[in-house]
């Protein structure tokens, strides 16, 4: 194995792997894990052509600073080059972007900007208009704008083709991809055409984005929104060519992140929200065909960006994309019960350090004080705050001095409208039957609540 002598010489070359443990009809289905890029996606690669095609037309000069709007892992690409070559970057990015990318983009010392993703192409908010404004008031810049770019599709053309058809010792019959800034699937189309022209070209596209309308009936799909990340789009790239795309799968967001959660169930692969969709979308191709073929599928990143969503059951649940028995009373509300082991609970001789911590690891800011499933008080930061601010000698002291004892306690079978009163008043409404502790119901899970049911009303 080669000893490599800086980062930017790991990009590329990375494995593939066959999946044995699902569905695939008469197909053969590999997946080209881009994960295993240094910057952790296919990004990497475009990162490090775009860059590098800026130095030699002398579109940024040493010490200069990279821009560039994405609402993926293209950031995270051109942020790891932009260090090792010494550049500044400034990355704009729409504000659905999971944290864990934001925190990785603050690592690699690239500075964020977050923008609206509720606004279209046009408007002064859009994070690709943001990105070109700021590259004419930004002195010795280069907006990198891979939607245009072309050395975006020539790094597919020259190194990921290639190495699939190596991989595969040119016996593929058809290659999934989605289109962010359509890239990744008009690069690989070119190669593929020049090499074996009846390799089709198969478009996995959320559901919400036009791209796959247009692939399939020549007209626009339906503009929505989508929750998957980096794919999708609401117009057509410059860099992505429709016409060489054969058909297209729309994939709602449900069918891309349990397509994913299954994919590391069933293979221990952790993969990103756009790989559900590709997966998803290749799983279909699959089960179509009559006769046997070989396929292959990206793994555009990992899903170690995204443990606090799709990973995240919490979330998962808010999102109304895992679905908890349902009882028709309050307790369809409660976001963490008490039955399930889901609670973040402090004993009344816990420690005020100790709730503090659990606090914090559990992002919420209250804590239910429990003797086995009998509620005794409530625990907030105000409490904390009320205890601590001068005395932070208290943090040793036990809880159930500090608590709040009066409470307000429902039966799950109490109408709705008894919460909001209470919520009103900044309280916290614990919902309990026969003395036994079922849960907190908090402003959020009401509002979840109201948009799960508006979502199925829609």
């Amino acid at each position: 194995m080669a000893i490599y002598k800086s980062v930017i010489e790991m990009i590329g070359d990375t494995p593939m792997l066959e999946l044995t443990n699902f569905d695939t009809g008469p197909c053969r289905l590999l997946l080209k894990l881009e994960s295993q890029n240094p910057g952790g996606s296919i990004k990497d690669r475009i990162g490090l052509s775009m860059i590098e095609a800026a130095e030699s037309n002398s579109d940024i000069a040493p010490g200069g600073t990279i821009i560039e709007a994405t609402a993926g892992n293209t950031g995270l690409g051109l942020a790891l080059v932009a260090a090792q070559k010494g550049y500044k970057m400034l990355v704009i990015v729409p504000d659905k972007m999971s944290q864990e990318k934001i925190f990785h983009l603050n690592a690699l010392g690239a500075q964020v900007m977050m923008t609206r993703s509720d606004v279209t192409k046009g408007h002064p908010d859009y994070y690709q208009d943001v990105a070109e404004r700021l590259s004419g008031e930004i002195e010795n810049s280069f907006w990198v704008n891979q939607f245009s770019n072309p050395a975006n599709p020539q790094a597919h053309e020259e190194s990921t083709g290639p190495e699939i058809w190596a991989q595969t010792e040119g016996q593929i019959d058809a290659m999934v991809c989605g289109v962010g800034s359509g890239g990744t699937i008009t690069g690989l189309a070119r190669y593929f055409k020049s090499v074996k022209p009846s390799v089709e070209m198969i478009l996995a596209d959320p559901e919400g984005s036009i791209l796959a309308g247009l692939v399939n009936d020549g007209e626009p799909g339906e503009l929505g929104s989508w929750l998957v990340e980096g794919i999708g789009e609401d117009f057509v790239p410059p860099n992505c060519d429709i016409d060489l795309i054969a058909r297209a799968y729309t994939i709602p967001d449900q069918e891309s992140l349990a397509t994913a959660r299954e994919l590391l169930s069933r293979e221990g692969i952790l993969a990103g929200s756009s790989s559900g969709t590709l997966l998803a979308a290749a799983l279909r191709f699959c089960r179509e065909q009559t006769a046997a073929k070989t396929v292959v599928s990206l793994m555009p990143d990992s899903g170690n960006k995204y443990l606090s969503k799709m990973y995240n059951d919490f979330w998962m649940t808010d999102q109304g994309f895992i679905q908890r028995p349902q009882h028709g009373d309050l307790r369809d509300l409660i976001t963490r019960p008490f039955d399930d082991r889901a609670v973040v609970a402090a004993g009344p001789d816990d420690t005020l350090m100790s709730a503090y911590g659990r606090m914090r690891m559990a992002d919420v800011s209250q804590l239910p004080v429990l003797d086995d499933d009998r509620i005794l008080g409530i625990i907030d930061e105000s409490d904390l705050l009320l205890a601590l601010y001068q005395n932070p000698e208290r943090f040793n002291d036990p809880v159930s001095g500090f608590m709040t004892d009066r409470l307000e306690i429902l039966a799950p079978h109490e109408p709705m409208e008894k919460l909001l009163p209470i919520l009103r008043a900044d309280r916290v409404v614990i919902i309990a039957e026969d003395g036994h502790f079922l849960g907190l119901i908090t402003k959020v899970d009401l509002l979840n609540h109201l948009r799960r049911n508006a979502t199925l009303a829609g």
